[in-house]
């Protein structure tokens, strides 16, 4: 049996509607499953470049269809990932702010009606399934555990009207014990306290990496006072205590503000708090319930650092935490409810890797691609990738590492990786500065040979894998100097255990960089640049490539570097807009109470914004249908050198900030530009 989840969003790429919920409508993806098993699955904005895709997986539906060889009329059921009411009151809220006969008010219908357009095809009312967004959540960490019995823990910001529940699975159900209100929202908690630390949605972890700069104790009493502990594992947030008290006591951070020691003292207490807040429920769940085993899932099971003390703690013999813990996660416990509603549960195995999403393609393929950017990339085919990647790093090189299929979650595990040296000290700010341009604080994590791992990290007795990045572990005192760039400033590091079974190409990098360094760990970050994310295709790749300093890249079975391109290479290049960016030219006042004409590239994203763009870029995007070569463009324009250059470096600025697209021209664009010169006058 086939069975299909869905997460995100419930409109297309191409619309915006801000009045729909951004803390539930988001992380778009699609996981598809045969007789409990995942076959295929993959996050929205892989696809889609958009990060945190709140739009509906087209993309990813599509993707998953692919790989398993079907149409959408061959999946047995369909779920969404929350309640059909629950879906069907947001769909109410939309009509009340934006009526249109458009827009069904009835989720059921409404799902139906996107697939038909999307994929031709009439889906019949009966495949479709809503599930709950918190038992999803729930499903996909013990289902996918290898537990037979265990507490599950899923908490997050919130969704049908609460924040998290805990459970117990056994066999193949889990049942519910309790349930957290949005009014006590952890998820709620921690962001509404880093607004005054200068973030917002989705920038919880980067507080997580800065907490260990600071000291919990200054603001340990003020947090006491937005939360209240409780008998039976209960507890009570104040949510409206934070700000008023956050303005009197410390100075607001706004955001590209540099952090003072208040902010950092802020989020130690912050961490502390929700350490406090979350040990309380464990601990009396594992009392009351007698349970040794722990599943974690939902946005905060990304708080790797929560995870790591409570793996140190021995409160639970073994704790599980699902890799693709947010709502993505929820697409698969979406799919696995559904599954094993038709009689299909899946099987009782841990989970060992999440290489589900799209592969490479063939060496011929990937060969074709590259050559493709002739003008910008030399492209050499080596039959020991591992072993040159291995001297490039070995000698000072930050490369792009693309294997395979890609990995499911936010997490880069070895398959579409930034990787370095995990010595120099000075490589984490390196790599901050020049290819994620971040905040000079944020760590870098450790990929390390999995038989070595107890040699460099300090692991709980029994505990030796650890192969998703889920848990801060502490490193060796012996070893914090020896592996600078992915040490944190407390001695912790995020770890990621790298099996020859699960991901022998991997393996063998390291292993490689073992073998000319006597170390057996890299420093492993996600692939993409601040603007983006994850890269998932070789596209992508050479995309991310271009526009950061990287040194080099491997791409399959091909080595990478850049090429100094000329002008020439550059106005051979094909531009588009995403669909997701649209162009604005609006009258706007000055400061001198001038009117002047502002020409702007806007996204669809929420809180993507505008970005300015010059007259003359305006025009130049203006012409394109679809895509159009630089060079043809140009000379419609009749620009001369200087100009050309000019444009040239405002469109490689919006390049490297995702707002058009530079890429070799399509073949249907080189076959109507061949024939538009066959047909000029000799």
């Amino acid at each position: 049996m086939l069975c299909l989840g869905l997460s995100g969003g419930l409109d297309k790429i191409y619309e915006f509607r801000p009045e729909l919920p951004s803390t539930f409508l988001h992380d778009g993806a699609a996981v598809l499953v045969r007789d409990g098993r995942v076959i295929a699955a993959v996050e929205e904005e892989r696809l889609n470049r958009v990060k945190h895709s709140n739009k509906f997986p087209s993309n990813s539906i599509q993707y998953c269809l692919d790989a398993a060889g079907i149409r959408l009329s061959d999946v047995d059921r369909i779920a969404f990932y929350a309640t059909e009411a629950y879906c069907n009151a947001m769909l109410e809220r939309l009509f009340v702010s934006q009526p249109s006969d458009a827009i069904p008010m009835d989720a059921r219908l409404l799902l139906r009606t996107m697939l038909a357009q999307e994929f031709n095809t009439e889906v019949d009312p009966s495949r479709v399934s809503f599930v709950s967004h918190h038992q999803a959540h729930a499903v996909s960490a013990f289902a996918m555990s290898g537990f037979e019995q265990s507490l599950v823990l899923a908490i997050d910001g919130g969704g049908e009207f609460v924040s998290g529940l805990v459970a117990i699975g056994s066999g193949t159900e889990v049942n519910q014990l309790e349930s957290f209100p949005e009014s006590n929202s952890l998820g709620l908690f921690y962001l509404e306290t880093i607004r005054y630390l200068g973030y917002s949605l989705f920038d919880e972890y980067k507080v997580m990496g800065l907490a260990p700069y600071g000291d919990p104790a200054p603001y340990r009493e003020l947090f006491e006072r937005f939360y209240e502990l409780s008998e039976n594992g209960g507890y009570r947030l104040y949510l409206d205590r934070i700000g008023p008290a956050l303005v009197r006591n410390i100075q607001v951070r706004r955001k590209g503000m540099p952090f003072t020691q208040q902010h950092r003292d802020v989020s130690a207490s912050l961490q502390e708090a929700l350490e406090r807040i979350v040990f309380h429920i464990v601990q009396h769940y594992r009392e009351a319930t007698g349970m040794k085993r722990l599943c974690l899932a939902g946005g905060v099971a990304h708080n790797c650092t929560v995870n790591g003390k409570l793996l140190y703690s021995g409160l639970f013999k073994e704790i599980f935490v699902q890799p693709a813990a947010h709502d993505a996660g929820c697409a698969l416990g979406a799919a696995l409810m559904a599954s094993d509603e038709v009689g299909r549960p899946a099987p009782r195995e841990r989970l060992k890797e999440v290489y589900w999403g799209p592969d490479l393609g063939t060496d011929r393929a990937l060969e074709q691609e590259l050559a493709a950017w002739a003008g910008h990339l030399d492209v050499e085919r080596s039959d020991d990738v591992s072993g040159r990647a291995a001297d490039w790093m070995a000698n000072g090189a930050v490369i792009g590492w693309v294997q395979g299929r890609s990995e499911f979650g936010p997490r880069a595990l070895g398959n579409r990786s930034i990787l370095a040296d995990p010595r120099p000290s000075a490589n984490k700010g390196r790599i901050n500065a020049m290819v994620k341009k971040r905040e000079g604080y944020r760590p870098f994590a450790p990929s390390v040979l999995e038989e070595d791992a107890r040699e460099y990290f300090d692991l709980p007795a029994g505990t030796d894998e650890f192969p998703f990045m889920n848990f801060v572990v502490s490193v060796l005192d012996a070893k914090r100097g020896l592996l600078g760039a992915v040490t944190h400033v407390d001695g912790t590091a995020r770890l990621q255990t790298v099996s020859r079974k699960s991901n022998p190409a991997y393996w063998r990098l390291i292993d490689e960089f073992k073998k000319r360094t006597g170390i057996p760990v890299l420093l492993n970050t996600s692939f993409n640049n601040n603007a983006e994310p994850i890269v998932d295709s070789v596209a992508d790749a050479v995309a991310t490539f271009l526009t950061t300093e990287l040194d080099a890249l491997v791409v399959g079975p091909f080595l990478v570097k850049k090429r100094a391109a000329t002008l020439e290479d550059w106005t051979s290049l094909a531009v588009s807009l995403p669909p997701y960016a649209s162009l604005y030219c609006v009258r706007a006042h000055t400061a001198r109470d001038r009117q002047e004409t502002a020409c702007e590239i806007r996204t669809t994203v929420s809180g993507g914004g505008g970005v300015r763009i010059s007259d003359s870029v305006f025009d130049l995007l203006m012409r394109i249908k679809g895509e159009a070569v630089l060079r043809d463009l140009f000379n419609s324009m009749t620009l001369d050198q200087v100009a050309r250059e000019v444009l040239v470096k405002e469109l490689r600025s919006l390049w490297e900030q995702r707002r058009v697209r530079l890429h070799p021209p399509s073949r249907a664009t080189r076959v109507q530009n061949d024939s538009d010169r066959m047909a000029e006058p000799a």
